[in-house]
């Protein structure tokens, strides 16, 4: 019996231990595509400069934007996701 009450006791030690480890529950991060909304005029600029050396990708992307009727920061994570893909 004693055996058993100890069994049943690491059990327990082992089963709180394992969640005591887990990490707290997480909370879900940005997207890039969301966290591009809030860039600076700067970061988005210089983005800019770097995309628009491809030239048929950039100007494609730039009218999906316009034909979604997407304008400033709102246009922003379209446009990053359009490039990167």
């Amino acid at each position: 019996m004693k055996t058993l009450a100890f069994v049943v006791a690491a059990s327990a030690i082992s089963v709180g231990l394992a969640f005591a480890q887990t990490p707290a529950a997480t909370t879900a991060q940005p997207s890039t595509a969301t966290k591009v909304e809030n860039w600076t005029n700067d970061q988005w600029n210089a983005a800019k400069t770097e995309w628009a050396k491809d030239k048929t990708k950039w100007a494609d992307c730039n009218q999906q934007s316009t034909d979604r009727k997407l304008a400033g920061r709102d246009s922003w994570s379209y446009l990053y996701s359009c490039m990167k893909t």
